[in-house]
């Protein structure tokens, strides 16, 4: 017999400690986003140093990555729906940052790849529980902010991940770089440890079933009824595709194309990328919220509506050579396509009990990443090496394009999301409440 009991008020967690759950799970993520995006940032002196292809490139930061990422993170959700949720972020932080300083003792492809692997396996630990934690330390119609502003750690960590990686290789090498973000993190781990409180879990929600906790098959079920779910995490893969493969390769790009230093790259994406990324993230969780008051479809019609402005921006971003323009295409191409996270979170979490949480965040990165992280810059390296006999060091331009092309789709996609998202949410309302 299940139990079904509301959370009372006086059990709910103070602002003061949500805010500060959110800072250090922002800061997480930030670590989490340093210690894979570093990867991309040392791409070309890794590459000239091993004697590397853009194809093996694309499958050491995107795809090998994103197999043990998503496939790590299924139990670990599984897991984080029925224990302690801080826990299992703090070990996942030590696991990731400790794989990523061994990535400096690598002496060849092989050796690297494993630890990379290593960092995929504890990065898969990260998000699902956080989101989880997020959406019963906030209200529902906070959620989408407070996800915007811990997804804002994202690009916070590409900024610290560009510059420090792009500085301290320039001056001491790649593989210092790797122990200079690697170590820190494990120190944070401990610290979260300590001082982040576990907030009562669906505490927000005004019927719970607190007794049942359900299993991988149901949450599947009552998702393969939710058309709305997958329409947005197909969507939210397919802008992940560009997102993904052309981000991992911009440090490549503006070397190649506009002669920039390993230095300079780093500090040209940290404020223009990773500065573009935070304000359009925040942006998409802060307008959706107050937008989504008067109609809940605009959890999904933004996003599309960023992607429709974003890419005819895309064509002189790649093929210009004014350098100067270049990097202000950059940053608005970046802020408009990165309006989608807060919103897609937001809305899969409305779209599922609470006690499906951190499974659904999971099953929607599965798709995402898969999409997005895995085939984004795999396929820009292929295609990159298969126009290098036609157009030289402009293969990898017009590989970013191609890719910037497909990923179109999702606009599409997310509208179709809207068509079923009221019906959708309802439904999830009635199964939260027991009735199914």
């Amino acid at each position: 017999m299940s139990v079904t009991s509301a959370v009372s008020s006086d059990k709910k967690v103070s602002s003061k400690v949500a805010g500060y759950g959110l800072f250090m799970l922002t800061l997480v993520y930030a670590f989490n986003f340093v210690d894979r995006q570093i990867l991309v940032i040392l791409q070309e002196p890794i590459k000239n140093d091993m004697g590397l292809s853009d194809t093996q490139l694309g499958l050491l930061s995107g795809f090998s990555f994103a197999l043990v990422y998503i496939t790590a993170g299924i139990p670990i959700a599984y897991w984080a729906d029925r224990t302690n949720r801080r826990n299992i972020i703090t070990a996942s932080l030590a696991v990731w940052s400790g794989m990523t300083a061994l990535s400096g003792l690598a002496q060849n492809y092989s050796q690297l790849l494993l630890a990379r692997i290593g960092v995929g396996i504890g990065e898969a630990g990260g998000s699902p529980p956080a989101h989880s934690m997020i959406s019963d330390y906030y209200p529902p119609e906070r959620r989408a902010t407070a996800m915007a502003i811990y997804t804002t750690g994202l690009h916070l960590g590409i900024l610290m991940g560009f510059i420090v990686g792009g500085l301290i290789s320039e001056f001491f090498g790649w593989r210092i770089a790797f122990f200079s973000v690697g170590i820190p993190g494990v120190l944070l781990a401990v610290v979260f440890y300590f001082t982040v409180k576990e907030p009562p879990r669906g505490q927000w929600d005004e019927s719970v079933n607190m007794a049942h906790k359900p299993s991988l098959g149901e949450t599947l079920k009552h998702l393969s009824s939710v058309r709305s779910f997958w329409y947005l995490a197909l969507a939210a893969g397919a802008t992940s595709f560009a997102g993904y493969g052309n981000g991992n390769f911009a440090p490549s790009f503006l070397i190649r194309n506009h002669g920039f230093s390993v230095g300079e790259v780093g500090v040209v994406l940290a404020i223009f990328g990773g500065g573009g990324g935070m304000i359009g993230t925040f942006l998409g969780g802060y307008l959706t919220d107050r937008l989504g008051v008067r109609d809940r479809r605009w959890y999904v019609w933004l996003p599309a509506l960023a992607g429709i402005i974003a890419l005819p921006m895309g064509f002189p971003y790649l093929l210009l050579d004014n350098t100067t323009v270049v990097i202000g295409l950059m940053f608005f191409v970046t802020l408009f396509l990165n309006t989608y996270m807060g919103p897609v979170v937001a809305t899969c979490h409305a779209l599922v009990p609470s006690s499906m949480r951190a499974m659904a965040s999971a099953i929607l990165f599965f798709v995402l990443n898969m999409i997005g992280l895995g085939l984004g810059p795999l396929t820009v390296g292929v295609l990159s090496d298969l126009y290098m006999p036609h157009f030289g060091n402009d293969g990898l331009r017009y590989a970013m394009l191609t890719v910037g092309l497909l990923s179109s789709i999702g606009i599409v996609l997310f509208y179709l999301a809207g068509r079923h998202l009221e019906a959708d949410v309802k439904k999830a309302q009635a199964v939260g409440q027991g009735d199914s």
